[in-house]
């Protein structure tokens, strides 16, 4: 039963692995002055996962893709879970912990799909909002972030709805 599930959500873990990998990416630690905490980790995970359900559900709603999505979710919290669980948190903090972070995603899911719109006073206050950084005080970001997640919504917007199902595709950051 247990291959079977593997077997079935191969293409789910796929696209879950490569935006965890794209969140892991040292450039926010080193260059973008990102704090290399847990949660800083978590919301770049849902950020990149946003822009790239959001593309798809601009391109088609179909059921499938849905469900393809859905997949994704369960699996991108259930891994979150074994994560908090593995570094000791216990049952009551770990069930406390997910709902805010359920809360969360779906804010910032909300704050992308107008995200093309924002200026970059707005933009500025979603990443400082959801990011801490070890240099800046809360109100402003490093304006390289903001540039990554501009280049990396036009990337997702660029993309073909294979791609992203198959999670064959393969966004390189290059600085302004």
């Amino acid at each position: 039963m247990l291959n079977l599930f593997k077997h079935k959500n191969s293409a789910e873990t796929k696209l879950y692995n490569k935006i965890l990998s794209l969140s892991r990416n040292k450039i926010f630690y080193t260059n973008f002055g990102l704090s290399d905490t847990f949660q800083n980790r978590i919301n770049l995970i849902f950020l990149h996962f946003s822009f790239l359900n959001i593309k798809i559900k601009h391109l088609d709603s179909s059921k499938n893709y849905s469900l393809f999505f859905q997949h994704v979710f369960e699996l991108m919290f259930k891994k979150i879970d074994q994560n908090m669980r593995e570094v000791g948190y216990g049952d009551v903090a770990v069930n406390k912990k997910m709902k805010l972070l359920i809360t969360s995603f779906y804010n910032i899911l909300l704050k992308c799909e107008k995200y093309k719109e924002k200026d970059e006073e707005s933009k500025n206050f979603l990443f400082s909002h959801y990011l801490d950084s070890q240099y800046m005080k809360k109100k402003a970001i490093n304006p390289l972030i903001i540039d990554y997640f501009n280049k990396y919504e036009a990337f997702c917007f660029e993309l073909s709805p294979d791609s992203v199902l198959k999670g064959d595709f393969n966004f390189k950051y290059e600085k302004i």
